[in-house]
Parts: structure tokens; C-alpha cells; sequence
């Protein structure tokens, strides 16, 4: 084990490059270190020097020094100077070009790991022993990755989560005291009780009270913990010239808080003896430290005490610190952080000074709203991330001015609370979102604090530091609620509730937003997802202003019909467009349950002096410039294609639905069914097919059906058993709706007779994760099932080719409904509306071809089935090279070229569809 090997010993002149490499390829995994690590990099500064460590990926610099070294003393360098081993390297990392710089410093001594984020260059640098190296290797991630979190950010999440799970302990342990644990009042009561109490445990701990103040009051109280609690709640609500005069000095000793956390004294407060008191004193307070918790995720963490139905009800989940950046540094950080950038490559004179000022009163005036603000998390990231850029305004204003001090009456620190606001219907959430920007006010000042010398408390909290409030979004007035001076920008990640699971409240809500002219209902309100309410909403506020707003939503809003419905219905009605987008990605959450879900992000304004502007599709691979990206993430034209019930291009051949039985299951057999017929009636075999539905067709699944069509009486009724089931199919339909009795008069046949001698079968549902939706040829021995399968009938291989392409893949992904994720295949849109190539008699055949290669190598594997064939991990090669093939034959019929992004693949169909349609 690696750090078993080098326990106790290093030295800084013949360990360090053994060290370093052996860190890289036994613990991060690199197979060859040798090639991203540089040791002894020349660097110039007035003299030339060497930094003993650089991995160029990532601009990570090394100081490493011997196992005997103190990293907090510092010692003489080669020019004279007295320097710790980070001044040192901060040295070298202020002389290297900006392009080569990392974030972090790294600072070693074989024992612990000192790890210095540029970001915050004077806080405390996090710390990794190297006997804990076995369960912190994680933390080293960012060496050799710069996407990976800071260990200071892996060290809150840790922390973070262990915070939640005592949350829940306590919380669980409370529950089973209250008389009626179900009703809601007592739910209020103890989830504002988790609140306050979370509350002190951090004011302990980060110094907004006396250490363990709040742990020692309650432990000599703890005969009546229960009114010492509340005699606690109401004095923290106090100002100290409004209390009691005769309260013991106990009491006296808490500061006044504010801000409404502490205000009422309606909360419901059980017996607090045996386990719950020992959670809070033993488990909370003396075996944890709070300080360091993220109030970013500081909802994540009461996600767990939150009554699982209401959770349900209201959408909510929460959002993970990474998913948060993508909705608001693309909407506003980005620019600053660029704004700040260009400031600071002036030089350092007065004209640089007045600019640093004015950039700072810039920040100060701008407004920030989460109109579904659950726990606040984007609320708080947008303040640390505001807060993180002004204190380095400050940092350069006070530049050579360590003692340089603020009295009470003035501060450095023009950021406030009040820039923040936000909606949340559920009342818990609200008190949540209140603590949690108190605990990243409270960090931030401290952070401050770093850098001046500040003489005023946090606390008490101001009585007007937020505008978080308990409302219901849908049915306000968004402009009555935020003041129009100045920037304002609309965050946030609406609740995630299809329609199918809204309660008649919020279709209600559905319902008074999309509407006609005539202020009636449109009839799809009905069938769209929760978060369009907010769409609407945020719409009708930004029209014709400069605002902006980005939301993080489930990806099926720029899916299917919904898209059509949502967004033309908005750009009509308020000209919204697209500032950037970020196209579906898989959502991570901080919370232990993380919610399975797809998302995307959508950034867009109303404002007519912004076209023109290019826009911004922000992938894996990069950010893709575009003149337009429409409302299905893609670069071109805002077009809708309209269900059609005719292919849009000529000569193209007709798809339909498969057989509907409509027979109550009378029709269909099992393999098993299909063999006792067959023993009993040896007759009957000639009147079997194979029957298939997309499971059965992907999955290579036996199922049969009694396919009677043209079966004459006698024959029928020499076979009792084939005519018992053909007696429970009329029965069925006769029981059934009027269109089904009419079918009862033909017991024997399916309602559609749809069984072609040669025909192109089609899944209506597969799996997104294929690279291509499974199709192929069958004949007329198989059955395809109405519900399952769509088919065109006499197919050709070109037809096949181009269906099986990534061309008319990147389209279905694009415009296709979903059943949760996966596709939902449709013959009016992703069919109908599909624009085929206009190609010679040269293409077609090498088309066919290649569709040929295709299904030449499929008979290769006679055993397995389009799922074992189409799985992304277990794809044959040949296969894979087989559709690559096809890809690029199809790809030279449009005109496009072999290694064209589906992005510009698609925003070019939509071109040319809307050019078609005009």
C-alpha cells in the first residue's frame, strides 16, 4: 500500500520523483505518470529557479520538501529571502504565464498534503495526512482533472451528508414523542425545531456564539431541557434591553439573533429526555463540527425529514453545487468573472482602482430570483459566488494594507442579502432557505475577515437580509414582488411533476396561465409538464425588458408535443429566444435518494435589442456559437413540425400501425397455450403466428396469436378450442365500448388486418441508451402488433438504410415523445416530419449496401437478440463498423459531411424542414 511504503520517510532531493509518481499511478490509477508530471520546470524570476513538481493538464505546482521540514516556518531562499514553502511556490506560480496556471498549489513534506485553492488564497489550506490516504485519496482527484471538485468542496459535501443523517436521527427519534405524530401542525413543529437546533450547532462551532455555549446550557439543563429550549428560543429573539432582567447569566450570555428564526412561540416541543438529548449533546454537538458544512446543499440535507408525500406532491429535489453552475455562471458569472479579468490586466494605478470600485457597486446592484427556491440552493451558490468575486475586489483594493480596518459604521462589503429573492410554497423549505443564506452570510464574513480587519458582528441578523417568502409562484404577481432597478436575473429549478401526476391544484395553475385570447383554457394545458407554469411566468415578466432567466428542468419539456405546446406558445405570445442551453444530461443531486431523472438547462430573454447575439450550446465537448439555438437544443430555425398524417417528402412509403387485437387476451397465445392447442387440435397450427409487440420484437420473445382471417365456420367449429376463445373474444367486445361491439360481429380477426407479405418492422419504444433504435425485416409469418410495432410495408434496403442512420437518429432524439426516457417512436412526427435526402441512382445503391452490411453481420449472431445487439457495451465491432458504414453513406447523401455534429446535423434538417414547410 502505498502510503505503508512511505510512512516515516522522504527526502526532498531523492524521494520526491518516486514519491510523486508512485501517488499518481498507485493511487489515482494514472498508467503512465511519467508522461503528465514535469519535475525540476525552469522557471524565470529574477534569478533562475525550479518548481520540484508541475503536471502541465492540470497547472498543478508542487513544492515538496523533507519529511523533517516544519511547512509553517520559513527559510532562507537563494536570493536572501525568508519564505514558507507555499510563499515560495505562490512565487512561482505569480511568474508563470496565466495559460499555465492551475487552481490549486500543492504544498508536501511526505506526511500531510497542503492543498492552497488560488481561489482563496488566504484561507486555510485543506490538509490530507498521508495515514488517511486510504480513505481521502478521492479529494486528490483535481491533479490530474480539472473538472473534479476542490477537496475543500468534497470535504463540505462529506460533512454535509453526515450532517443529514443526524439530522434524520434526531429527527426520527423526536417523531415517536409527539401525540400525534401524523398531524401536520407537529410536522411544522419539528421541522422548525430541526431548524433551530442545526442553527446553534453551527453558531457554536463557527463562532457566532461561544464555543459549546449552546452544548453547555442545554447539558446543566437537561432535568428540563424541554423549558430550557424555550426559554432559549424566546431570549434568542431578543434584544438584551427587551429581556427579563432576573434571567440567569446563562441566558444573558446569547446574543440576539433576529432575522425571524426565533420569532413565535406556537412550536410544539416534545419530551426531551433520554436518546434525543443524547443525539443533540453527544452525537451533534460533541461528535461533530458544523462550521464547515455547505449551505449550498444545506437543503439536501433536510431533504430526509421532509414528509415523503409532500416531497412528492411538490416536485422537489435538490440540486447538486455543479448543476447550479450550469444554470448561473453561463446567465451571469462567466461574464463578471470576465469583467473582473479585464480589470485586473491593467496596471495597478488609480484608473484601475476607480474601476475595481465601480465593478463593485455593479455587483451590489444587482438581483437575483428563485420563484421555486425550495432550500435555497441556488440562492446561496449565486451569493457565495458573488460574495467569492467581491472579496477579490477587496483583496486587490486593499493590497498591501493588512491592518488596514472597517469601523461599525462603514464595511468593505457591498454584497448584500437583500439582492436575494425567492418564492417557495412549502413553509419548511422557507425557514431553510432563510438559515441556509444566514450560514453563507455568516462564511462569507469570516472569509471577509480574512483579508481586513472587521470590527462589527454578525450577529444580530438583519431584520430585512432576504426576501424569501412563502408563496405560491403560479398565482402571483411577479412584478409586484421584485423592484426594477437595476439587473435582475431569474434562477431556479422548478418542481419536476408531469402531468400525469399533478393534483387538480396545479392543473388548476395549468389552467389559468395557458390560455386563448378569450382567457379560455388551451385544451393541452392539460397535458404539459408543472414546470411550464414557471416558463410562463418567467416569460411574462422578461418580455421587452433586459432581464434574464435560466431554469434547470426535466428534459421532456423539449420533447414530443410538449415543446410545440410550451415554448411556440411563449415565443408567440412574448417573443422569448434562447440565450444558451445546456442539452440533456443525467441529474445529480447531494441528497441520499437522488432523484433518477433527466435534465437540461435553458437560459433565454425577451429582449428585442438581443438578436443577433450569438448564442451558446454548452456540451461535454465544449461550447458550440450559433446565429439561433431553437427550443429543442439545437443550433437553427425556431421551428414546431406539425404532426402530419402523410410523409412530408415524395415518393416516401406510407408507415402505419401494427394489428390491434382489442380481443381481451382471447387471441393471443403463449408458447405454452400455443402447444396444448396444437395437442388437443393438430389442425390448428396452420392458423398460428408468430405474434410480436416491440418487447417481444427487441427481445427476441416467442408469443403467438390465432390469425383466423378467411377460416371457414366448419373449420372453425371442428375445433372446440380454437372456438372457446373465439367465443371469449365476442364476449369481450360485447361488453365493451360501441366501436367494440360492432368488432364482436367478427370474433375472429384482429381489428386491423395488417399482415403484408414483407415489411420494415419499427419499435414504438426503446431504450435511449441504444445508439440506434432497433429495426429490421419480417415477413408475413409474424403478426405486428398494433400497440407495439410500427411497420412500412415492401421497404426497401435504402428505406432501411436511412431509418437506421444517425441522421434520422440525431432527429428522433431531437423531436420525439418519451416514456420516462425512452423513446417514444411516432410515424406523424418522427416519420411523417422527417426530411429524407435527395440523392441519385449512385447513392441509393451504396446506401443499400451498406443496409445490407448491416444485416449481413446481424445473421452472424443467429442467437442474439436487437437487445443483446444493440446494448452500447456489448455492440459487436463489426456491427458498430458495419452502422458506421451506413452512417457515412447516408451522411454523403445530405450533402454533410462524415464527422458533422449531430447538433449541426439536426439544426440542418430543421432548415431544410422549415424551408419545405414555408
Amino acid at each position: 500500500m502505498f502510503s505503508e511504503r512511505w510512512i516515516g520517510r522522504g527526502d526532498e532531493k531523492s524521494d520526491t520523483q518516486t514519491f510523486w509518481l508512485e501517488l499518481l499511478h498507485d493511487v489515482l490509477e494514472v498508467d503512465s505518470p511519467g508522461e503528465i508530471i514535469e519535475f525540476e520546470k525552469r522557471v524565470e524570476l529574477s534569478h533562475v529557479s525550479f518548481i520540484d513538481a508541475y503536471i502541465p493538464q492540470t497547472g498543478i505546482i508542487i513544492e515538496q520538501k523533507s519529511i523533517d521540514v516544519n511547512l509553517d516556518s520559513p527559510a532562507k531562499q537563494s536570493d536572501g529571502t525568508l519564505t514558507t514553502p507555499f510563499e515560495q511556490a505562490k512565487r512561482y506560480y505569480d511568474w508563470l504565464p496565466a495559460s499555465q496556471r492551475g487552481r490549486y498549489i500543492v504544498v508536501c513534506n511526505f506526511t500531510e498534503i497542503r492543498i492552497h485553492d488560488m481561489e482563496t488564497p488566504r484561507a486555510q489550506p485543506e490538509v490530507i495526512l498521508l495515514r488517511n490516504l486510504g480513505r481521502e485519496a478521492h479529494k486528490l482527484a483535481f491533479l490530474i482533472d480539472r473538472r473534479a471538485a476542490s477537496p475543500k468542496e468534497i470535504r463540505e459535501v462529506e460533512l454535509s451528508v453526515k450532517a443529514g443523517e443526524l439530522v434524520g436521527k434526531l429527527y426520527d427519534s423526536l417523531l415517536e414523542r409527539y401525540v400525534d405524530p401524523d398531524d401536520k401542525d407537529t410536522q411544522r413543529s419539528l421541522n422548525v425545531f430541526c431548524v433551530r437546533t442545526v442553527f446553534l450547532l453551527y453558531a457554536e462551532d463557527a463562532g457566532l456564539f461561544a464555543k459549546s455555549q449552546f452544548h453547555d446550557y442545554l447539558k446543566t439543563r437537561k432535568l428540563m431541557a424541554r423549558n430550557a429550549l424555550r426559554e432559549l428560543f424566546t431570549v434568542l429573539n431578543q434584544k438584551p434591553e427587551e429581556r427579563d432582567s432576573y434571567i440567569d447569566d446563562a441566558l444573558k450570555a446569547f446574543p440576539f439573533v433576529n432575522g425571524g428564526l426565533f420569532s413565535g412561540d406556537d412550536i410544539e416541543i416534545p419530551k426531551l429526555d433520554g436518546e434525543p438529548l443524547r443525539i443533540i449533546l453527544e452525537d451533534m454537538s460533541e461528535g461533530f463540527d458544523w462550521k464547515d458544512i455547505s449551505p449550498t446543499i444545506f437543503g439536501a440535507l433536510f431533504e430526509a425529514t421532509l414528509n415523503p408525500e409532500t416531497r412528492h406532491t411538490g416536485g422537489m429535489h435538490y440540486t447538486s453545487i455543479e448543476n447550479i453552475h450550469k444554470v448561473i455562471d453561463p446567465l451571469f458569472m462567466d461574464g463578471l468573472n470576465r469583467e473582473f479579468s479585464a480589470i485586473m490586466a491593467n496596471p495597478p494605478d488609480k484608473a484601475r482602482t476607480q474601476k475595481l470600485r465601480a465593478f463593485q457597486k455593479k455587483l451590489a446592484s444587482l438581483r437575483f430570483f428563485d420563484p421555486a427556491c425550495g432550500s435555497g440552493n441556488f440562492l446561496t451558490e449565486s451569493y457565495l459566488s458573488l460574495r467569492r468575486l467581491e472579496n477579490s475586489i477587496i483583496t486587490e483594493l486593499t493590497r498591501g494594507q493588512i491592518t488596514f480596518a472597517f469601523t461599525k459604521t462603514e464595511t468593505p462589503v457591498l454584497v448584500q442579502m437583500t439582492q436575494f429573492y425567492g418564492f417557495e410554497i412549502n413553509d419548511f423549505a422557507v425557514h431553510v432557505a432563510r438559515t441556509a443564506l444566514w450560514i453563507a452570510e455568516a462564511q462569507m464574513w469570516n472569509e471577509t475577515k480574512n483579508i481586513v480587519k472587521l470590527y462589527e458582528d454578525f450577529l444580530p441578523l438583519k431584520s430585512q437580509s432576504h426576501h424569501i417568502e412563502e408563496r405560491n409562484a403560479l398565482r402571483e404577481n411577479w412584478q409586484d414582488f421584485i423592484p426594477h432597478d437595476g439587473q435582475l436575473y431569474i434562477i431556479g429549478n422548478p418542481p419536476f411533476l408531469g402531468y400525469s401526476v399533478q393534483n387538480s391544484e396545479q392543473k388548476k395553475d395549468m389552467a389559468s396561465l395557458y390560455t386563448d385570447s378569450k382567457g379560455k383554457p388551451y385544451s393541452f394545458a392539460g397535458k404539459i409538464d408543472y414546470v411550464a407554469g414557471w416558463y410562463y411566468k418567467a416569460s411574462e415578466l422578461i418580455h421587452g425588458t433586459k432581464i434574464r432567466a435560466a431554469f434547470l428542468s426535466t428534459n421532456s419539456i423539449t420533447q414530443g408535443e410538449q415543446i410545440t405546446y410550451v415554448f411556440k406558445t411563449l415565443q408567440d405570445k412574448f417573443r422569448i429566444h434562447v440565450d444558451f442551453a445546456h442539452p440533456t444530461f443525467v441529474w445529480d443531486s447531494e441528497a441520499p435518494e437522488k432523484a433518477q431523472v433527466h435534465c437540461v438547462v435553458i437560459g433565454f430573454n425577451g429582449d428585442p435589442d438581443d438578436y443577433g447575439v450569438p448564442r451558446r450550446l454548452i456540451t461535454g465537448g465544449g461550447v458550440i456559437l450559433a446565429e439561433n439555438i431553437n427550443f429543442y437544443l439545437v443550433p437553427g430555425p425556431d421551428v414546431y413540425p406539425i404532426p402530419r398524417v402523410r410523409a412530408l417528402c415524395r415518393g416516401v412509403p406510407a408507415m402505419m400501425g401494427g394489428s390491434m387485437p382489442l380481443d381481451g387476451g382471447f387471441l393471443l397465445l403463449t408458447p405454452e397455450e400455443r402447444a396444448e392447442i396444437i395437442r388437443r387440435e393438430p389442425k390448428a397450427e396452420k392458423w398460428i403466428k408468430r405474434y410480436m409487440m416491440g418487447d417481444e420484437f427487441i427481445n427476441n420473445i416467442e408469443r403467438y396469436c390465432l390469425w383466423l382471417v378467411g377460416i371457414k365456420p366448419n373449420e372453425l367449429r371442428s375445433m372446440p378450442a380454437v372456438m372457446d376463445r373465439v367465443r371469449g373474444c365476442q364476449n369481450y367486445r360485447r361488453t365493451k365500448m360501441r366501436y367494440s361491439k360492432i368488432l364482436a360481429d367478427r370474433p375472429t380477426e384482429f381489428r386491423e388486418h395488417r399482415n403484408p407479405e414483407h415489411y420494415l418492422a419499427i419499435p414504438k419504444t426503446s431504450s435511449e441508451k441504444r445508439p440506434y433504435i432497433p429495426m429490421g425485416f419480417l415477413d408475413g409469418s409474424v403478426i405486428p402488433g398494433g400497440g407495439g410495432l410500427m411497420i412500412i410495408p415492401d421497404a426497401t434496403l435504402y428505406d432501411f438504410g436511412v431509418l437506421t442512420s444517425r441522421v434520422h437518429m440525431g432527429w428522433v432524439r431531437r423531436v420525439t415523445g418519451r416514456l420516462k426516457s425512452d423513446y417514444r417512436y411516432s410515424a406523424r412526427i418522427d416519420y411523417n416530419c422527417f426530411v429524407w435526402p435527395e440523392c441519385g441512382d449512385g447513392v441509393r445503391e451504396e446506401i443499400t449496401r451498406t443496409a445490407q452490411g448491416i444485416l449481413d453481420v446481424r445473421a452472424c449472431y443467429p442467437e442474439s437478440s436487437y437487445a443483446d445487439l444493440y446494448d452500447d457495451v456489448s455492440m459487436p465491432w463489426d456491427l458498430r463498423r458495419a452502422h458506421r458504414e451506413n452512417d457515412a453513406a447516408v451522411c454523403r447523401a445530405y450533402g454533410f459531411a462524415e464527422d458533422m455534429s449531430e447538433f449541426d446535423v439536426v439544426g440542418e434538417l430543421f432548415k431544410r424542414y422549415e424551408e419545405m414547410t414555408r
